[in-house]
């Protein structure tokens, strides 16, 4: 299998910074998950692991060894494209079994390689048929069969579940989820949907113009953000954010006043929908209701905090007209603190 390091890793184009000091080690077998808005790199940083794009400074080593000036095809990557990238005249087993007869694999042992990974994905149904006979979803399975068929030391995927709708996204996330278990492959995952990185992901880095922000597992990042990008970024819905400030003790925004550990000046309050409840009254937030949202087993509320749009969790049987005034109970210790100017968070 393979561990990967970038040491001090970076791509620019004349003075535009792609890609800025990406310093880190990918654990053998471990599933890595590059998340961040389009334009942030991580698509960058994939394809310098996969030998598409030359790294302008820096270092990428696959089991100790610097790859650097090692073609694509020297590198034992395999690559599962957002756009499937099937051969259109190749029925669903050729396709498969092509990595196999490019890389001049013994031809005794494609048939097996090839059905093997087949069932892996749940297509020996439809080996015979064409891509363009094929669902979206089974075609992104054909991709991921044609990778599993080379056993490469490492897997690479960008975005391939984009082009999915949402009920094939789910299925195809948990069928990607089982996959890596099974073949235990080093596996790094780019993606701008937070849902796939916490739930695919044992660790997460969180990426904006070039920069890492973060690294952790899902569950640090979502409990202990590294600052208000990473916070707004992660969760659904993400953290709530309010702009205020400290005095005595006190955070004090429009239609809030929440108790806080930290000292006086300007500062950002974070907290999730799901940790603050509803108040009978008197809670920490009062506002009237700007909008509410059935979502089946709970109702979202949202009120104005200034500028800020905040979201709190109540129970699916809750029912209020908008306009109405409602009150939020914000315990302190469900707070998340953020400097005003830069958005770091304050405290460990």
């Amino acid at each position: 299998m393979a561990e990967i390091q970038l040491r001090n890793v970076g791509k620019r184009w004349g003075s535009f910074v792609g890609v800025h000091n990406f310093d880190l080690t990918i654990a053998d077998r471990e599933f890595l998950v590059l998340l961040g808005p389009s334009g942030c790199g991580k698509t960058t940083t994939m394809r310098m692991i996969a030998g598409l794009e030359d790294a302008t400074e820096g270092n990428i080593l696959i089991d100790g060894k610097v790859v650097n000036d090692l073609e694509p095809k020297d590198r034992d990557v395999a690559m599962v494209f957002q756009s499937y990238a099937l051969y259109p005249n190749m029925n669903v087993y050729e396709n498969i079994r092509f990595p196999l007869k490019v890389r001049g694999i013994d031809p005794d042992t494609h048939d097996e390689k090839v059905r093997r990974a087949s069932a892996m994905v749940e297509l020996d149904d439809f080996l015979h048929r064409k891509p363009a006979e094929l669902s979206g979803g089974q075609r992104q399975r054909v991709a991921l069969a044609r990778a599993i068929v080379r056993e490469p030391n490492v897997f690479l995927m960008d975005e391939p579940l984009s082009n999915l709708d949402a009920k094939l996204r789910v299925s195809t996330r948990a069928q990607i989820k089982n996959l890596s278990h099974e073949l235990a492959v080093t596996t790094i995952y780019v993606t701008h949907d937070q849902i796939e990185a916490m739930t695919l992901a044992d660790r997460v880095v969180v990426m904006k113009q070039g920069v890492v922000q973060q690294v952790g597992s899902p569950t640090e990042i979502y409990d202990r953000p590294a600052n208000t990008f990473v916070a707004g970024f992660i969760g659904s819905p993400a953290m709530n954010l309010m702009e205020g400030e400290v005095s005595g003790g006190v955070f004090r925004a429009d239609h809030a006043e929440i108790p806080v550990d930290a000292p006086d000046g300007p500062m950002t309050l974070g907290f999730r929908a799901e940790d603050a409840s509803l108040a009978d009254a008197g809670g920490q937030i009062t506002a009237p209701i700007y909008t509410l949202e059935l979502l089946g087993d709970a109702t979202m509320i949202s009120v104005r905090v200034g500028g800020a749009l905040v979201s709190v969790k109540a129970d699916k049987t809750f029912r209020a007209e908008i306009g109405e005034p409602v009150s939020f109970s914000v315990p302190k210790d469900i707070c998340h603190l953020f400097e005003a100017g830069s958005g770091a968070r304050i405290g460990g």
